[in-house]
């Protein structure tokens, strides 16, 4: 069942700064947001070339394994997910993304974290086919040129009305794509969920346009890093809101600007939207690392 995207409106802050939040974790129940977004050119292009599986990349609480597993088996796709952790083999059953996409069918090739690094090589692409023959491989994260395509399509004319358009970052691939839809009077802010700076090199391959800038603030110590501060203000977001907000990507944006609102970043009377890019599923797993180590969860009721 596919659902409507919306504009749902969050605040309207004392100096006329207005906020909304773009719903794109609607679209889909289980290939939600920038994911579906991502997937839908290439899937084209894999039935296009008539190929038969999917092959992809990604760590333990990958959304986009999670995603790549049911759109092959809602599209007609044999899946084959690389994983990053040879030790994650013995933990699927304790894991609910790969436990999701194993019950969709997606085969898993577990690697170390060393032969990993290697995975944009040729000889470990070649590699790859000697193993699994024909496939259609899609790179980690999901980001290639089809990819972009999709992600502009995030933002339609009625977005025009906005100021600031601000996402999320994880490979470059969605911001890359709001950056070519929006317009000459926007400015796009990405909030990383990766420290190093490095992303800026990747999305100027797939931009030309300078209304961009990317926040490191945000990112509270990395990758899947998070803490007791980041999930409080989660936690407040979603009882205040009822929107729900992973740790890794939207809740870390979410954060930012709420800061950056109160730093005075912000002009007076601008309007904001923030784009929600889903990445829900990935709130079960870190529940259970949150749990382990005795803290508080982070509320959802999906």
């Amino acid at each position: 069942m596919f659902l409507e995207v919306f504009n749902q409106k969050i605040k309207e802050f004392d100096n006329e700064i207005s906020l909304f939040i773009k719903r794109e974790d609607m679209i889909h129940p289980f290939i939600s947001g920038n994911k579906y977004r991502k997937l839908k050119y290439n899937l084209i292009r894999a039935k296009e070339e008539d190929q038969t599986a999917l092959l992809t990349f990604g760590g333990a609480f990958s959304n986009h394994i999670a995603a790549v597993a049911f759109a092959g088996k809602e599209y007609g796709f044999k899946t084959i997910g690389v994983i990053r952790g040879e030790e994650l083999s013995l933990k699927v059953n304790e894991n609910p993304t790969l436990l999701f996409a194993q019950q969709n069918g997606m085969q898993f090739y577990f690697e170390t974290r060393e032969n990993y690094r290697n995975k944009d090589s040729d000889a470990y692409k070649n590699t790859l086919k000697s193993l699994f023959d024909n496939f259609y491989l899609i790179p980690e994260g999901g980001t290639n040129a089809l990819a972009i395509q999709g992600c502009k399509e995030i933002l339609t004319e009625e977005d025009n009305a906005f100021d600031y358009i601000c996402c999320s970052v994880g490979t470059g691939g969605t911001i890359s794509g709001l950056i070519n839809a929006s317009s000459k009077h926007q400015k796009v802010i990405g909030f990383p969920a990766l420290e190093g700076g490095f992303l800026n090199d990747d999305i100027r391959k797939f931009t030309q346009n300078i209304n961009w800038e990317l926040i490191e603030d945000y990112t509270f110590g990395g990758y899947a890093k998070t803490t007791n501060e980041l999930i409080d203000f989660m936690n407040s977001f979603y009882d205040s809101t009822k929107v729900p907000l992973d740790p890794v990507y939207t809740g870390k944006m979410m954060f930012g600007i709420d800061d950056l609102i109160k730093k005075n970043y912000f002009p007076n009377g601008s309007k904001i939207l923030a784009i929600h890019t889903g990445g829900l599923q990935g709130i079960s797993g870190m529940n259970v690392k949150l749990e382990n180590r005795k803290l508080q969860k982070i509320k959802f009721d999906g």
